[in-house]
């Protein structure tokens, strides 16, 4: 077992969670781009897409539960949200986790640039926050719509080990209409359950790595923790800006990957 790459791999669960509870993401928009580029620059070793695919969607499913708790205590997060949009997240993320093993890693990667470049294109977008006094349970939204929206991003975010949440975040905040602390908060619990499928589908296929899993998964839960604390204090404006030039760089970085095969 390589060492200092266990260790490169814990700091950057740390670093990864610690993003994720501040933001409401999962933590793969970050995570993947970072398992791809940094040990290779590090010099401690390598994963290809299809291995960082799978041992972050175990690391999405830590980070998730982890900050979902903070967002839960700070009285973030709808219940009904979590009903709708989660259970046809978590449909949609065990078809594609399991799909995922026929297809290639240049395509898991092509995929996984595209939504994160609409996702970040979308959340540029001026937006006046509306419904800042609204509590999670007292929230209105269209619930057929959702649970497509859900299903579709699911069935994509299951594929290429990303759940989702740099996608749900900006289709939930202009598409349905919700506050951003709802959609933060909310989304990590969407976002748990289908990485609770996508992990059940990437274990049944054989592709997760679980030593490489273990040490980010150590980093992760106490990063989402500190991320969660912080995110209470932060405007929502900074913070939706934030989102935006995290996914807008990723996705970039990763079209030039697949174009140029660096």
């Amino acid at each position: 077992m390589d060492i200092p790459f266990l260790i490169a791999l814990l700091f950057l669960g740390l670093g990864g969670g610690f993003l994720s509870g501040l933001l409401g993401l999962g933590g793969a928009i970050f995570m993947i781009p970072l398992l791809l580029y940094v040990p290779p620059l590090l010099g401690v070793g390598q994963l290809d897409m299809k291995e960082v695919a799978a041992v972050s969607m175990v690391q999405v499913l830590s980070a998730s539960l982890s900050g979902l708790i903070v967002h839960h205590k700070n009285k973030f997060v709808s219940k009904s949200l979590l009903l709708y949009m989660g259970l046809c997240n978590a449909l949609g993320n065990l078809a594609g986790s399991l799909f995922s093993q026929y297809t290639k890693s240049s395509f898991l990667l092509a995929i996984f640039a595209t939504m994160a470049v609409i996702a970040a294109i979308v959340m540029f977008v001026p937006k006046r926050e509306q419904g800042e006094d609204i509590k999670p349970e007292d929230l209105i939204y269209n619930k057929p719509l959702a649970c497509m929206i859900s299903l579709a991003i699911g069935s994509f975010g299951g594929m290429v080990g990303a759940p989702g949440a740099f996608i749900y975040i900006p289709a939930m905040i202009y598409i349905l209409n919700i506050p951003t602390r709802i959609v933060i908060g909310s989304t990590l619990g969407i976002v748990l359950l289908g990485a609770f499928t996508g992990t059940i589908g990437k274990m049944a296929t054989g592709q997760i790595l679980w030593p490489y899993a273990i040490a980010l998964v150590i980093g992760t839960v106490p990063g989402a923790q500190i991320g969660g604390r912080v995110s209470k204090k932060v405007n929502t404006k900074y913070l939706r800006l934030a989102i935006a030039v995290i996914i807008a760089i990723t996705g970039l970085r990763m079209w030039y990957q697949v174009l140029t095969g660096h």
